[in-house]
């Protein structure tokens, strides 16, 4: 069975505290299930439709992003007063973001890290790369350069089309599942790979086998066309003026068709998490019988 999105009627972005503390929704989310709220909605302004086009795009890179709140846009192209502006938009929805999740989680609240803010106002579907770089593939985030050592890819949505265009994605089967299926085709790394790697800059921190076994599993999904078409999953779109949110490293997501989103990326560690033995960590751990970080 594919995972399931779990519908939540929240309409403010500063919610009350669930009264069990969270516990419910992150039994959800941890469990590699999206939580969709459908009447959560991020109000462009006025003077910022002017951004609902792909010609803010330098031509060089697919979003435009934000590394930390207040710094810059990286990716765009335009005056200086326009860039701040279009900043000043994508910085709002990055306190929104933070704000809804420490709120709706408060046990994440203490380790979350907001990471890498991104304005994608490109065309899903008409964008060319290769199969490995192909997000219209279902696939768990990893990233060859950015170990994550057992650290949770935490992403929250959100479509601001203007017209009825929604975001449609597919999402797929249970991690544990995936893992059964594709695990045994990635061998282990190679003894010394990853100082290797850490010492040359290929990589930004220490690739555990956690990480290579992630990465592994990104290429086999994504690279087995057999997989995409027969693996279970069902489409879902998500309208325009609608939020969701999963941990991108443990569900399997792909995305078919739409254009003007805003993601925030979050990175959690593993001892903020509600139920941990839910991880892709200790769940390859459970399947390997090896420590993997």
């Amino acid at each position: 069975m594919p995972q399931t999105i779990r519908t939540i009627s929240i309409d403010d972005w500063k919610p009350k505290v669930p009264p069990d503390g969270g516990i419910e929704l992150a039994q959800s989310l941890e469990g590699g299930g999206v939580l969709f709220l459908p009447k959560l909605t991020f109000i462009v302004e006025e003077e910022e439709q002017k951004f609902l086009d792909p010609r803010w795009l330098n031509g060089k890179s697919k979003n435009l992003s934000m590394e930390r709140e207040g710094y810059s846009i990286q990716g765009a192209i335009g005056s200086g007063v326009e860039l701040d502006k279009l900043g000043r938009m994508v910085g709002r929805f990055r306190t929104d973001a933070v704000q809804l999740v420490r709120s709706l989680f408060p046990q994440y609240a203490a380790g979350l890290r907001p990471g890498r803010t991104s304005y994608r106002p490109a065309q899903v579907e008409y964008r060319k790369t290769s199969w490995r770089k192909d997000d219209s593939r279902l696939h768990v985030d990893a990233f060859p350069s950015r170990p994550t050592q057992g650290e949770r890819i935490l992403r929250l949505f959100v479509n601001i089309h203007p017209n009825e265009a929604p975001r449609v994605w597919r999402v797929g089967e249970p991690f544990e599942d995936l893992c059964q299926r594709l695990l045994p085709r990635v061998s282990r790394p190679l003894p010394g790979s990853a100082w290797l790697m850490a010492s040359v800059g290929i990589t930004k921190s220490r690739r555990t086998e956690y990480d290579h076994l992630m990465l592994g599993l990104h290429d086999e999904m994504k690279r087995d066309t057999d997989y995409q078409r027969d693996c279970p999953q069902l489409r879902f779109d998500f309208p325009p003026g609608s939020t969701w949110l999963c941990f991108s490293d443990q569900t399997s997501h792909a995305a078919m068709s739409g254009q003007y989103m805003l993601e925030q990326t979050f990175h959690l560690p593993m001892s903020s998490m509600y139920l941990p033995e839910l991880s892709p960590l200790r769940i390859l751990e459970r399947l390997t019988g090896r420590k993997l970080t």
